[in-house]
């Protein structure tokens, strides 16, 4: 598949003088799932704003389909950690995942059929009248999945998704995330600080050095495409996997900012 996304010696710097991204440089290809990992404090976050027009850069380019991102961009859809503050209690399930699609013009048939195909798709078809407020967080989570889902994003952009949520909540929705990018083909940049995670969702994973940021290491994840949450983790491969990216963590801590 070709190339998508396109990040070239990208470099963000906050008023008055600090250096959150130096000098950041990397591709993606259409249909990819690339999981980004770092230090605490190392400017993920900057990155994906950076990613999905929210932020301006400094320096440097981000394009989506040789075209460059100037703004928040119709091709993108952001998922948050926190998803309490992103989904709207007064509105139910369905009313939260169709409120992005009332900014497109689509008629009110094409709306519902996106919605309730984004409703089943993360398996809250049984819940699409109740509210956020009477669901458990991770059922919240998969609301504002499914409101990104409808929204037929060429890329689908997750800050830290599953970080509130307990561990086989966790699981479930890694699970849904592979589930989703296997059947639908959808581009996903998943950032998280979970090294275990990034092995296991991903077929790539960028590690980042500490701010200001640039890219460490681009390690390939060959592990079977098909995969579950016992025995893959079990995988000698998958052990040699996780630790190479803790280890390039370590070193990015430490201000080793070049992978040896």
């Amino acid at each position: 598949m070709g190339e998508l996304l396109r990040v070239e010696h990208l470099r963000k710097v906050y008023e008055p003088a600090t250096e959150a991204i130096g000098d950041l440089s990397f591709t993606m290809r259409a249909g990819e799932l690339l999981c980004v990992v770092g230090p605490s404090g190392c400017g993920k976050t900057t990155l994906l704003k950076c990613l999905a027009g929210l932020l301006r850069p400094t320096g440097g380019v981000v394009e989506m389909h040789g075209a460059p991102v100037t703004g928040p961009s119709p091709a993108m859809a952001v998922v948050f950690q926190e998803y309490g503050r992103s989904l709207y209690p007064w509105l139910t399930v369905r009313g939260n995942v169709e409120l992005p699609l009332r900014h497109k013009r689509l008629s009110r048939v094409e709306r519902a059929r996106l919605v309730a195909d984004a409703v089943e798709a993360v398996g809250l078809a049984h819940v699409a009248r109740s509210h956020p407020w009477q669901l458990s967080g991770g059922m919240q989570q998969r609301v504002a999945i499914a409101r990104a889902l409808a929204y037929e994003p060429d890329v689908l952009i997750m800050d830290e998704p599953f970080a509130a949520v307990d561990a086989q909540t966790r699981a479930d929705l890694e699970d849904l995330v592979r589930d989703l990018h296997a059947t639908r083909g959808i581009s996903i940049v998943f950032v998280t600080h979970d090294v275990d995670e990034a092995v296991y969702l991903g077929e790539r994973v960028l590690v980042l050095s500490g701010a200001p940021t640039r890219v460490r290491a681009d390690l390939p994840v060959d592990l079977p495409p098909e995969r579950d949450q016992r025995s893959t983790r079990a995988l000698p491969r998958f052990t040699e996997l996780r630790t190479q990216v803790y280890e390039q963590i370590q070193r990015a801590k430490r201000g080793q900012n070049v992978a040896p």
